[in-house]
């Protein structure tokens, strides 16, 4: 039995193990990625929008857009930028070179043009270029829309020359083509103006001559250097705008991705165009590696075959440990419930995990428990009813000798005046009845008070009151008793409120004194008192008297209990005052006693008080 559940759960847990592992290795292998770039891509975007409103919010402020863009790079490694609608860098006011043309169409006229798109930025933070104020060039230009944009630079003092590659390169593929023959870059240039007047009318190409006037260079420590210093990034918008001069159709409505590779690296561009509020569209144009992600594709894919030896190895493990862990709680729940169902109940099953089985194992030893003790308290009741037997029995033994007394006497004095003997004493046995007739009357109505506290069923009000005044009053009903005796009441009583049953409280307190005051010898001494503690009061009876048997100082609550056999009947105690009284205080839940003083008898009981 136990090898097989072992078995079956370790073969079950193995198999879960190896099922999830493997689902997992599938996803990472073929899901993983596509899904880290797609939640990568929807992240930018969301992004850009933001930059977009921002954006939208620095009203063209170069230096906010600046710092916007250099936010953006920190927080998401992304590069990021805003053109015009002519693909221009807006926040490029720190890197052009100001030309003044100096032809004859054109005499003195001035010409700022950007320069990252003909000198590379990190070419600049190597060495300072040698283009300087007052040097000559020639300047060859696309103008579109209003708009000149410099494709080609040449510096007459170094014979040199700086060219928008993607700009010439589309420029090359319109216009030369068709021509097998080598031309050198100034020839080209001239045949691509001459039949750029031919094929295209929507820009226009021209040569001018000028003299640089001023000239910037990004610092390494502007907050622009991030673009500029990326010469991938900067050729991605050139190859933009050169899209935006020669391809008339490719108009933006909503934000773009495109997919770009170089070097075995993947990119993603994202272009989205934004309505300025003079009408103008302007493109946020920004680039992400995903380089990262595929590096960590590869990484998790060579680290998964470690992993998928050591998931098998601990799979194995933890599965025939919890195997063990869940059967063998299982085979001593089994054992023991084997025992309970024999009726022995010592059998404990020591498990106590925070589980299902933890919990099963736990009802099962409180069924035990439960089980054990209820047989023990019905074989308490099977004894308690036997006891109770007995006691019906003494019960009825005592009302039937305490009732044949009475009757006796009532007989005997019933047949004196029938026959007429002693006529003249007819009065004397006239009263004797009556007396025994009300020791009877008081017997019956204790032995039904006594049968209503002891049914279960009796129900108390609770009421506040004063402890002391009670006692008084009671001591004052009693006077005539007292004073028959001669006995001197001493009275320490405290202006308490307790929380009881006035009516029935002062029933006990009545069998209290009246107990006292029958067994105190005359002229004695009898001393009342109210002590408190712990939030309860305990009242005190004392006698000055003999004392009672220790054997029978338990017994003296007990139904017809007499501890001074010398007492006679006609002192008309029932003896169920102290039964009733012992009732009535288990009704309010509090405790009651007697003892033997030095030179009498100490009867007690505790009340609440009423705070």
């Amino acid at each position: 039995m136990k090898f097989g559940i072992v078995l079956k759960l370790f073969l079950l847990t193995t198999t879960l193990c190896l099922l999830i592992t493997g689902t997992i290795y599938i996803g990472q292998t073929i899901f993983f990625k596509q899904y880290y770039e797609n939640q990568k891509v929807n992240d930018l975007k969301s992004s850009i929008k933001s930059f977009e409103k921002q954006y939208l919010k620095s009203n063209g402020n170069v230096q906010s857009i600046q710092q916007l863009e250099q936010d953006f790079y920190r927080t998401h490694n992304t590069w990021i930028t805003t053109l015009d609608q002519n693909g221009n860098i807006i926040s490029s006011n720190d890197y052009y070179a100001e030309i003044k043309i100096s032809d004859a169409k054109n005499s003195n006229q001035f010409v700022t043009i950007p320069l990252y798109h003909l000198l590379k930025g990190e070419d600049v933070y190597k060495d300072t270029p040698t283009i300087i104020i007052g040097e000559e060039v020639d300047l060859y230009t696309i103008e579109k829309n209003n708009i000149i944009i410099p494709f080609y630079l040449y510096l007459a003092q170094n014979d040199s020359y700086l060219v928008n590659q993607f700009i010439w390169t589309n420029l090359d593929k319109e216009f030369q083509m068709d021509h097998h023959k080598e031309f050198n870059l100034q020839d080209k240039i001239a045949l691509t103006i001459k039949y750029q007047s031919q094929y295209h009318s929507n820009f226009q190409i021209s040569q001018s001559k000028g003299i640089i006037q001023n000239v910037r260079f990004p610092d390494q420590n502007d907050v622009s250097s991030i673009i500029y210093s990326n010469s991938l990034f900067m050729e991605r918008i050139s190859e933009f705008q050169t899209d935006l001069l020669f391809n008339e159709e490719n108009h933006f409505t909503t934000i773009k991705t495109l997919d770009y590779e170089q070097n075995g690296i993947k990119y993603k561009l994202f272009i989205d165009p934004v309505k300025e509020k003079n009408g103008n569209i302007s493109y946020i144009f920004s680039m992400a590696s995903l380089q990262p992600v595929d590096e960590a594709a590869q990484m998790v894919n060579d680290y998964f075959i470690y992993l998928i030896a050591f998931v098998l190895l601990l799979t194995i493990l933890a599965s025939f440990y919890y195997s063990i862990k869940i059967a063998r709680p299982l085979l001593k729940i089994n054992n023991s419930t084997r025992k309970i169902a024999g009726l022995d109940f010592s059998e404990r099953i020591e498990y106590y995990s925070k589980d299902e089985i933890g919990d099963l194992s736990q009802n099962i030893n409180l069924l035990s428990d439960t089980l054990h003790s209820h047989i023990t308290q019905l074989q308490q009741d099977i004894e308690k009813e036997k006891q109770l037997e007995n006691t019906r029995k003494e019960f009825i033994s005592s009302v039937s000798h305490e009732l044949k007394t009475p009757l006796s006497i009532m007989k005997s004095c019933i047949s004196i005046l029938r026959d007429g003997v002693a006529s003249h004493k007819k009065d004397y046995y006239f009263e004797a009845m009556e007396k025994e007739v009300d020791k009877m009357d008081r017997l019956i109505i204790d032995m039904l008070e006594l049968a209503k506290y002891e049914s279960g069923t009796y129900r108390m009000k609770m009421e506040s009151f004063y402890l002391d005044k009670v006692i008084e009053h009671i001591c004052h009903e009693l006077h005539l008793e007292i004073e028959k005796k001669q006995l001197t009441i001493h009275k320490e009583l405290n202006s308490i409120k307790v929380l009881a049953n006035q009516h029935l409280i002062e029933q006990v307190i009545t069998n209290y004194i009246t107990n006292a005051i029958r067994y105190t010898p005359l002229n004695e001494h009898i001393y009342i008192s109210t002590i408190v503690e712990n939030e309860q009061v305990k009242v005190c009876v004392e006698n000055k008297g003999s004392h009672i048997p220790v054997d029978q100082l338990e017994k003296v609550w007990e139904r017809f209990y007499r501890g001074d056999t010398s007492r006679q009947r006609s002192e008309g105690s029932t003896g169920l005052g102290l039964a009733i009284s012992k009732n009535i205080l288990n009704l309010h839940g509090v405790k009651c006693g007697v003892m033997n003083t030095s030179d009498g008898v100490l009867f007690y009981f505790y009340l609440n008080m009423n705070l």
